[in-house]
């Protein structure tokens, strides 16, 4: 297993359930410091209060489907607060299972705002030669398999987790010269607690191997994030057992 620094500080958003949770407990044990951003700030002291360094596990709280174009600055605003950066990982999103004609504007919205713009505009705030560290840095940003495969009613949901994979390529490239690595993650079905069981039950033939769980989405992340990935940007990775049958 790899180790960080607690001089190596990484934003971690969507920190307060699930994906976001998993990669900043574990970040955390490794030594990194972490800024855990979401909505709830009960849920989030909760978890710093449960970390193995919880000295080094800073909580902010913030609703990012709010503003979105306005995230560049509160990234920079961060930076200031706590220092420049080594990492961004982007895990906050929402799910979108609407059919065709029952998308209004709004849901569009929504949905685009927190799982794609946001990102998109971190990103822009990351990306600034004041805000991160420069070589070694790295962005991963959690996509999802509906962005490759998808079922009906999923046009929201996957168009914004594609757009967001595409961005994700664009920006490795354009930051590339900064030493500044970025990749996607497109996990398929996660186990967590908010997973409905009816949905499960019924997903569970699909998967041979079983479903995968939040620590193996992290344990990527937090590979993607350290200097064994030295060599790898601008990639997407597909994360699923299900195209074993």
């Amino acid at each position: 297993m790899f180790e960080f620094t607690k001089d190596q500080i990484f934003i971690i958003t969507g920190a307060s359930s699930g994906i976001g949770e998993g990669v900043s407990l574990l970040l955390n044990e490794l030594g990194a410091t972490v800024v855990a951003i979401a909505r709830r700030m009960d849920k989030l002291e909760e978890i710093k209060a449960s970390s193995a360094h919880p000295e080094n596990f800073f909580c902010e709280r913030k609703d990012l489907s709010v503003d979105c174009g306005t995230l560049d600055a509160y990234v920079r605003s961060l930076k200031a607060k706590y220092g420049k950066f080594r990492g961004l990982v982007y895990c906050a999103g929402i799910p979108a299972v609407i059919s065709l004609q029952a998308i209004t504007p709004e849901m569009a919205e929504e949905t685009f705002n927190i799982n794609y713009f946001a990102p998109l505009f971190m990103a822009k705030g990351f990306a600034d030669r004041r805000v991160n560290t420069g070589k070694g840095s790295a962005m991963v940003f959690i996509s999802s398999i509906a962005a490759e495969c998808c079922g009906k009613g999923m046009s929201l949901y996957s168009g914004s987790k594609a757009a967001l994979k595409a961005s994700a390529r664009v920006i490795a490239k354009e930051i590339a010269p900064n030493g500044v690595r970025v990749n996607s993650i497109l996990p398929a079905d996660i186990e967590t607690p908010m997973t409905a069981e009816e949905y499960m039950q019924r997903r569970k033939p699909l998967y041979p191997m079983g479903f995968g769980s939040v620590s193996d989405v992290a344990n990527f992340v937090a590979f993607l994030l350290s200097d064994k990935a030295k060599w790898i940007s601008g990639q997407s990775y597909i994360m699923d057992c299900a195209a074993l049958l």
